[in-house]
This record gives structure tokens, C-alpha cells and sequence, in this order.
């Protein structure tokens, strides 16, 4: 069995989606995570592209020991200094350049030559080496690059320090056969090859991505770089849960194997998903709620006699625990902490005292807290200072009334109350919330809603998204009543564009 790295950029490639966007502190929680989950390289972020970037890569850098820890880099070199600066305290720094070698990317994109991106190569992989002994380079575009020149600026690399080569389908044009073709070729015609790391990274435009990852591992690429739960530029990144069950699944195919903790994997794709705002499609594979449920009849009973019938895997394996014991408002402290530690979830003291009060007030409310219940509490993070908090609100509305809200929030320990009207009760409470705060210019450009559990008394998680000029702000609120989990979202968000533009 062949060892494979897996190299996470889910910080970096998947962040810089729209719509997904982190904070500090939620970026450090996720590679928190991917330390958990065992993957080999964390991608922490782009250090030359913003202060927030470079934050965050330090403070990754400097909390998260035992992986690899990585900066993107332009052939650049301030863009080089500002990655090892950033990197200074990483266990394990990697500094990442990148230049393009397709004929359509120098021509239109970089204004380049052949030999002026070759000369760009040599002189930045070489001043990288300068500044770290770890060096990976990626030839974007690769697979629209014409070959003998791909393995020209490769094999300069190579020469000039590169301990990984990454052989990127930057736009999700190749096939898995291509894909194996050109690992291949890649591996028989550059200089050094036996040296050095070949990697893969896979865009999904064309529903290929975790298909041609596959295809590159097994023609002998040693490194995979993926994302939780796919995000990433246009239709995303490979998959990491779906590479690596992969990989767990079928390694008696492929002679492949990882270091990931599969059990981790569906607590790391519910964090990711949480923090963005999003849900998984119940038909995702791995992970989405239908990946391990049966309809039919004839499948039932071919899964009640032996479950090996119509699963290839058990939920087990990806950390969905199907012992879902539920809490009352009876339970302890000592109770609720103990299943919190059995979900994987280790808080510390201050944090564990938010959790229970917010168990507590939703006991108060619902008569069985499920296990989803407490995911979702423990997944609710304090995102830096919440400025304006929810004291109490009412809302008058009805099908021949005109919907009012009163809004009361506290700012340090001063109250501020405000009234609005609105076409419903939720845009009435938001309007309230305008009046009292006066937020940046921005627009509310989504809305949902979803269950968290089962039942009438539900908690219900909803999410919001703000578009300003800067990007988008994700706000995120919980409540069994839907109305006051909605103004909680979007106070989260207003608090969150507030910390934004006094960073800016």
C-alpha cells in the first residue's frame, strides 16, 4: 500500500468562494479541526493577498503543531517574503508558488513569454528555497498546458528546490483518462521527477474532480489537494470525505492508503458547513442524510437482514452516531458535557458555561434535546465581540395587518429600542434593527431556514448573507422560534460587517 498526502486548502481555495468566507477565529476552529482529522498539509491561506489573510496564517502557524502548514504565493517576490513571514512560526512551514504555463493564461492573463515565465520560475522557486526548506510549486492551468513546455518549467522547478510539483486541472476541463496520461507523462519526462512529490489538484466544472484526483493518485501522484465538503472556486474543489473513503473503501484497487481519522470526517463537514452557512444536499455523497438511508423495499430488507447489501460502508465510519441518547431539561451539567465529549466536542470551561445556559434555555423550550441539537450549540461560535446582543422583541403581523416589530438590543450594557414596519415580520424586525444600529451599506442577498431536529418544537437554524462591496458576511441564529433565530442571524451578521469595516 502506497501512502498518499492529503493536502487540505480548504482555507485558502475553498474560502475564497463566494459566500464562504471566514473570520480569524473561525478559520483557526477549522484548522483546529483538520489537525483532528489528520490531514498532511493545511493551506492556512494566501498571505500577500490581505492583512486578514496573514493573520490568520500566523495565528494558524503558531497554534496548530503536527501538519504542515501552507502559504500561497505568486512568482513574486514580496509575495514569497509576506508568505514566510507569515509562516515564521509554523512546526512545519510550506511555502506554495504558482505561476500559469497554458498558452491562453500567459497570453492573456499574464502578458508573458515562455521564457519569461521559465525565468520567473527559476528565480522565485530559488528565492523561496531561501526562505524555506519546504517549497511546492504548481504549474496552474497545467492540464491546457502544452506538455513538453509543462515539463520544461517543471523540471526547472525541480532544479531550483521544489520539494512538491503540483500538476493542477485549474478550470475542470480534463477526463480521468487524461488526467492519468498526463501524471504519467509528467512522470516520465521531468528532470528529478524521482526527487520530488507529484500532486494533483482537480476543479469539479465537469462533476470530475474527486474521479480525476483518483486517476492521478493511482498513476503515481503522491499528494491530493482537496477541500471539505468540496467548496471552492465556480462548481468547487475535490471532495476530501469523498477522495479519502475512497481511498478507505477501495485500497484494495488502487494500493492506496491515508492518514485521515475517517471517523472525524462528518464532524469536520458539519463545521465547515456551519460556519459558511450552508447544507449539505441530502444526496451528497459521505455525508449528506440520505448517503446511508433506504427507501425501497427490497432494499430494507436486504439492509435489515445484512447491511453489507446496499452499503459499501457503515456511518460509523465517518463519525455519524446513530446513538442518538436525548437530554431533557432535567439533565446536568455532568450529563451534558460527558455526550459533548462523546461527539467529539471538548470545550473549555467558559465555553462549556455558554453551551449548558444555551442547553438549558432550549430545554426550557423543547422536551428532548437530540444529539443534532447539541451539535448545533456547540457549532454556534462567538465570532469575535458581539457588539449589539438581542434583549426582547414583539411582532404584530396577520394577513390584514400590517406587520410591526420593536426591537430592543444592548450595546455595553445600553439598551436601545426602535420600531419598524416591514412587508413581513421578518423584514420588520430587520428594519428595526437598521434603525438602531445604522450599518454599513450593504444588501441581504439570502435567507434560509432549516431544522435542525425532528418534531413541532424543532430548533431552527437560520442563516443569512450580506453583500457589500468588500465581499459577503454570513450571519447565523438558533431558536425554536423561527422569527427570533432569524433576527439573532441577522444582528450576527450586522455585528460581524461592524468588526469588518473597523478592521478595514
Amino acid at each position: 500500500m502506497r501512502r498518499i498526502k492529503i493536502f487540505d486548502t480548504t482555507l485558502r481555495d475553498g474560502e475564497q468562494s463566494p459566500g464562504c468566507s471566514m473570520n480569524l477565529q473561525e478559520k483557526l476552529d477549522v484548522a483546529r479541526q483538520l489537525q483532528k482529522l489528520g490531514v498532511d498539509i493545511i493551506e492556512a491561506g494566501f498571505a500577500a493577498s490581505s492583512k486578514g489573510d496573514r493573520d490568520a496564517i500566523a495565528a494558524i502557524a503558531r497554534e496548530v503543531k503536527g501538519v504542515t502548514v501552507c502559504s500561497l504565493a505568486r512568482c513574486v517576490k514580496s509575495d514569497i517574503d509576506a508568505a514566510a513571514e507569515a509562516l515564521t512560526g509554523a512546526e512545519r512551514p510550506r511555502i506554495h508558488v504558482f505561476i500559469a504555463t497554458s498558452d491562453i493564461h500567459m497570453k492573456y492573463k499574464l502578458k508573458m513569454t515562455e521564457e519569461q515565465v521559465l525565468s520567473a520560475v527559476e528565480e522565485c522557486v530559488s528565492y523561496a528555497k531561501t526562505k524555506c526548506d519546504d517549497v511546492q510549486f504548481s504549474a496552474e492551468d497545467a492540464t491546457r498546458s502544452d506538455r513538453d513546455f509543462l515539463c520544461k518549467v517543471l523540471s526547472a522547478a525541480v532544479k531550483a528546490g521544489a520539494t512538491t510539483i503540483n500538476v493542477p486541472d485549474t478550470v475542470g476541463y480534463a477526463t480521468p483518462a487524461e488526467m492519468t496520461e498526463l501524471i504519467e507523462y509528467v512522470g516520465a519526462h521531468v528532470d528529478g521527477i524521482e526527487n520530488v512529490t507529484i500532486a494533483a489538484h482537480c476543479h469539479n466544472d465537469l462533476g470530475l474532480a474527486v474521479a480525476n484526483s483518483l486517476s492521478a493518485l493511482s498513476a503515481g501522484a503522491g499528494q491530493v489537494e482537496c477541500t471539505v465538503n468540496g467548496i471552492g472556486e465556480r462548481a468547487g474543489n475535490a471532495a476530501l470525505e469523498e477522495i479519502v473513503m475512497g481511498i478507505k473503501v477501495r485500497g484494495d484497487a488502487m494500493k492506496l492508503e491515508c492518514g485521515v481519522d475517517t471517523a472525524q470526517i462528518y464532524k469536520s463537514s458539519r463545521l465547515v458547513y456551519g460556519i459558511i452557512g450552508y447544507h449539505a444536499p441530502k444526496n451528497k455523497p459521505i455525508v449528506g442524510d440520505n448517503a446511508f438511508s433506504h427507501e425501497a423495499g427490497i432494499h430494507q430488507h436486504g439492509v435489515l437482514n445484512d447491511r453489507r447489501t446496499y452499503e459499501i460502508m457503515k456511518p460509523e465510519d465517518v463519525g455519524i452516531n446513530n446513538d442518538n441518547m436525548a437530554l431533557g431539561k432535567h439533565s446536568g451539567r455532568h450529563a451534558f458535557e460527558k455526550r459533548l465529549n462523546e461527539l467529539g466536542y471538548n470545550p473549555g470551561k467558559e465555553q462549556l458555561d455558554r453551551y449548558f445556559e444555551k442547553f438549558k434555555e432550549l430545554a426550557d423550550r423543547k422536551k428532548d434535546i437530540t444529539d443534532r441539537d447539541l451539535e448545533a450549540i456547540a457549532s454556534e461560535h462567538t465570532r469575535g465581540t458581539a457588539q449589539y446582543s438581542l434583549d426582547r422583541f414583539a411582532v404584530q403581523a396577520g394577513n390584514r395587518s400590517t406587520p410591526t416589530c420593536v426591537i430592543r438590543l444592548i450595546k455595553d450594557g445600553e439598551k436601545y429600542e426602535d420600531v419598524a414596519i416591514g412587508d413581513g415580520p421578518v423584514d420588520a424586525a430587520y428594519k428595526a434593527v437598521d434603525k438602531i444600529i445604522d450599518p454599513p451599506a450593504h444588501e441581504l442577498y439570502d435567507y434560509a431556514i432549516h431544522s435542525i431536529s425532528d418534531g413541532k418544537d424543532a430548533l431552527g437554524e437560520v442563516t443569512v448573507k450580506l453583500k457589500t462591496e468588500n465581499g459577503s458576511i454570513t450571519g447565523r441564529g438558533l431558536s425554536t422560534d423561527i422569527i427570533e433565530a432569524s433576527i439573532l442571524a441577522y444582528i450576527n451578521a450586522v455585528n460581524r460587517l461592524l468588526e469588518r469595516t473597523e478592521e478595514q
